[in-house]
């Protein structure tokens, strides 16, 4: 019995090539996107899932409060959190602390290797994490002061083919670093990375015991880790936690201090979590959620194209429904024949499905910035998937039209008197309105994000980051860091293609990392003071930036001996002072952790991070031997001999350190990276969708032709003219249309608008938004439309009344 559904599905398949053509090719096509889409939404999930205890891992992070208004909110908390918590709450199995190190350079004999991320991490990390050695003892890798954990490929570099464990490495502190330990390296997927890990207990060897340095409440940024007891719940200890901490922070309830600790699933971090200080820039779980979205869209647009295109084309297999029937065909036996050809139809769909994917993995790759070998069609979850789709596929696309063509009445078939049902005809018109509709919201949510994107590229950041080459830090010992660094700076500045050279300890691009809490005006309470962001430069930081002055002066070398007591506000910053207008501050004095500067000047506020973030606010300092990346405005004429000569003036002054350089603008744009990869996979797979769609309206307009073919005739004897016949035509696919898009605005509304609340600079959400995308499916719809229409109308009305 099944060899004779699949010959009768060959025979049908062979008798009706564009017919099946255009099914396979549909659903083949909804099946690739909708795959390749589920393997990056996939990918986005899977962040630290590969830990043995992710479900029991949770980080601790702190939302800081002055007097009872949010201020900060922090991935990394006080440094007191960890070893407290641990001693309170027996829900709490173990903990560790991380914190960043900042970049060391690294020196094993000859070679010299420069480490950008680097972090102190305690002695449980390895028990709470599932990061791989290599070599050396996960339990005592980080418990002795002065050791380190490398991973392999920093290793390699530094090593060669030697054993590291047990060698000593330079790190330019007072004594030598001892390699306990080698992992692999991170995998992509996880929320933190680093190049090496220093153990906790150097950091406090650093600061010393009396500072007592792990028990303090105020001193922020550590990164602290909880693993969970078994069947302990998250949400009841996080209730615990608020009287306990409000009881700690008691002691600082006259300086207007609070703070509030929760809990975040490891799991979580890298799609809900945006906080500050996060070890990686993390994800979008809107985005991806929208993406799953659009995956889904696709696959059931391509089944709905197969149902409309199999309903329409059942008129013509309505007679030999009735003569199966009349020879004793049973309605199963119809129905097991039917799903038969969906089932092969999905079958050679996924092949081909599979096909597509081959081809265009390497391009999905290089949109999506995933990257996926072909070693995916060995996984799996990949192979289920494809299971998934076809037996979801065969059924859902099949039983309707099993059901339909199986319930033709043989008598009425063979009067030639079949006629669809209104139920029928209400369903197949609903499936085209879901295309519609579909088509128009993503249209709708693929404008929005390319107009973000070109709004936050134009958009003016404030300051000028053009033609600014950036050298990372030096890191190698020198006799005197402001004498080298002077010298640097008067050598480059004799070069006429270099225009001003200046260092900081935060550039334009990066959040600022310098977070000072408890700052106020002179003379008042201690309740007062608020937090904010220090930028420290030297004399020119400012200038060289093009700062716009609103009041008073920025830093300038002519008060060399004065300027480094002074400070220059952002208008923000001044605002949070209390000041009503900027002119106000100048000349007041602010006590900055007991030390006192006076304000000398206001300047407008700038973009310091993306338009994600909205402006912080900033105090600048003058500090003329200031560490940090030096920022070099240059010529853009004769680019390579400008760049030849500034490395060997650093080769000069800075011997031992490497020449690291990138350009501002690049670095600046690249915290639109993600957005713009989204961008890019929203509008492809958008794309794809409406092509689907195109072959569902296809089978539509073919039903409908079919069904109306005689009486297109009758119209055309009785005197109709083409262009009456084509409105006729039109006009049925015009409210379908129409009421597509009413059903879209809504739906794209909520979940643009919903996206676009990610950015504190952002687009609104005009007419055009809806509008533009409404006369791009009306085009495309009847484009489709005509071309069979077209065909109807200026078909010879005897030919479509012969039978009568």
């Amino acid at each position: 019995m099944i060899k004779n559904y699949l010959l009768i599905a060959f025979r049908n398949l062979k008798k009706h090539k564009a017919f099946s053509f255009i099914n396979i090719v549909g659903l083949a096509i909804g099946m690739a996107a909708g795959l390749l889409i589920i393997q990056y939404v996939v990918f986005e999930l899977s962040y630290d899932n590969f830990h043995a205890k992710k479900e029991r891992v949770f980080r601790v992070a702190q939302d800081r409060y002055n007097n009872g208004k949010l201020s900060t909110q922090w991935a990394g908390g006080a440094f007191a959190v960890g070893t407290k918590f641990k001693a309170n709450f027996p829900e709490i199995e173990d903990f560790v602390k991380v914190v960043e190190a900042g970049p060391v350079l690294a020196i094993y004999k000859e070679q010299r290797l420069s480490l950008q991320k680097t972090y102190f991490a305690g002695n449980s990390f390895f028990n709470i994490f599932s990061y791989q050695f290599v070599s050396g003892d996960p339990k005592t890798a980080l418990q002795e002061p002065m050791s380190v954990v490398l991973t392999e490929t920093n290793a390699k570099k530094l090593f060669g083919n030697e054993n590291p464990v047990g060698k000593l490495l330079n790190f330019g502190y007072d004594q030598p670093v001892k390699v306990t330990g080698v992992i692999k390296d991170f995998p992509v997927n996880t929320h933190f990375k680093s190049d090496v890990l220093l153990s906790y207990a150097t950091l406090l060897k650093f600061v010393g015991p009396k500072r007592d340095f792990d028990n303090q409440w105020r001193n922020d940024g550590c990164l602290t880790y909880l693993l969970l007891r078994p069947g302990v719940n998250p949400k009841t200890l996080d209730a615990k936690f608020v009287p306990y901490v409000n009881k700690e922070y008691a002691a600082f309830k006259a300086d207007g201090d609070g703070a509030k600790y929760y809990l975040q699933p490891l799991e979580s971090i890298h799609l809900k979590s945006h906080l500050m200080f996060e070890a990686e820039p993390n994800g979008d779980g809107t985005s991806v959620y929208l993406l799953a979205g659009i995956a889904i869209f696709v696959i059931i647009i391509a089944w709905i194209n197969y149902i409309n295109l199999a309903t329409a084309r059942g008129i013509g297999r309505a007679k030999e429904v009735g003569v199966r029937k009349t020879l004793g065909s049973a309605k199963g036996q119809l129905v097991a024949q039917f799903m038969m050809e969906a089932m092969l139809l999905n079958g050679l769909a996924i092949i081909v499905a599979i096909a597509l994917i081959i081809v265009f993995l390497p391009v999905f790759s290089a949109i999506s910035g995933q990257y996926i070998s072909l070693t995916l069609l060995i996984e799996p979850a990949f192979w289920a998937g494809v299971v998934g789709l076809f037996l979801l596929g065969s059924f859902f696309s099949g039983f309707y039209p099993a059901m339909v063509l199986s319930n033709f009445k043989p008598v009425e078939v063979m009067k030639g008197k079949l006629s669809a049902s209104p139920r029928g005809i209400l369903l197949r018109k609903g499936m085209v309105v879901f295309q519609f509709a579909a088509s128009i919201f993503l249209l709708i949510g693929s404008l929005t994000v390319f107009k973000q994107i070109q709004f936050m590229e134009k958009q003016s950041l404030g300051i000028n980051i053009n033609q600014t080459l950036i050298i990372k830090p030096p890191l190698a010992k020198v006799d005197s860091f402001y004498r080298s660094m002077s010298a640097f700076k008067n050598e480059s500045l004799r070069n006429a293609a270099v225009k001003s050279v200046t260092v900081s300890t935060s550039i334009p691009g990066e959040a600022v990392k310098w977070n000072a809490g408890g700052i106020k005006l002179v003379g008042t309470a201690e309740s007062e003071g608020k937090q904010y962001r220090i930028i420290g430069g030297d004399f020119d930081y400012l200038k060289a930036y093009g700062a716009k002055l609103v009041v008073g002066r920025v830093f300038s070398k002519d008060f060399v001996t004065t300027d480094p007591k002074t400070v220059v506000l952002s208008v923000k910053a001044a605002a949070q002072m209390g000041f009503d207008k900027p002119a106000q501050a100048i000349g007041k004095q602010i006590d900055f952790w007991g030390q006192v500067y006076s304000i000398i000047g206001v300047v407008e506020n700038y973009h310091q991070q993306s338009l994600h973030d909205a402006y912080d606010a900033l105090i600048f300092r003058c500090i003329p031997d200031v560490r940090g990346n030096v920022s070099v405005k240059i010529s853009t004429a004769d680019l390579p001999q400008t760049i030849a000569a500034l490395k060997a003036n650093w080769k000069t002054f800075f011997p031992g350190d490497q020449f690291d350089y990138f350009f501002l603008d690049q670095h600046f744009n690249e915290q639109y990276h993600a957005d713009k990869q989204f961008g890019q996979v929203f509008a492809a797979f958008t794309a794809i969708g409406i092509l689907v769609a195109c072959l569902g309206l296809f089978g539509l307009v073919s039903y409908t032709i079919v069904q109306r073919t005689k009486e297109i005739g009758i119209r055309k004897v009785l005197g109709s003219s083409v262009k009456g016949i084509l409105t006729l035509l039109y006009k049925d696919f015009a409210q379908l249309i129409v009421i597509a898009f009413l059903f879209a605005i809504p739906i794209g509304w909520y979940f643009t608008h919903k996206w676009l609340q990610g950015y504190a600079f952002r687009i609104d959400l005009s007419w055009t938004l809806f509008a533009i995308p409404f006369v791009i499916v009306v085009f495309i719809a009847f484009a489709t439309v005509s071309y069979l229409s077209f065909k109807a109308a200026l078909m010879n009305p005897v030919k479509s009344l012969k039978t009568e």
